[in-house]
């Protein structure tokens, strides 16, 4: 079974692997938008992309998968992080564009 990780050391991770590869993992915060992700990782030539982190096991509430639909209809891409796996998942997707 893989090693629980909190919500913390998953982000702090991510900002840091991002970093490496050139990007920027800006925090989202709005006291009027509610259930926007955690951050937003902007890449190299126009790659934007939304994640929301959690520590392992959790998930999202609903509000929070109502904007990540909102999101995707638009055309980005959302991801929900609550492990190393999935953040290694989503490091490949950035690395492959």
């Amino acid at each position: 079974m893989e090693h629980m990780k909190n919500e913390k050391t998953i982000e702090r991770q991510l900002r840091e692997k991002v970093k490496k590869l050139g990007g920027m993992a800006i925090k989202i915060t709005s006291p009027s938008f509610t259930g926007l992700p955690d951050r937003m990782i902007l890449m190299p030539e126009g790659q934007i992309y939304f994640i929301e982190t959690k520590s392992t096991g959790d998930k999202p509430r609903k509000r929070q998968l109502y904007v990540h639909k909102q999101l995707r209809n638009l055309g980005f891409e959302v991801f929900v992080i609550d492990s190393q796996k999935e953040l290694d998942e989503f490091y490949e997707t950035i690395e492959k564009k």
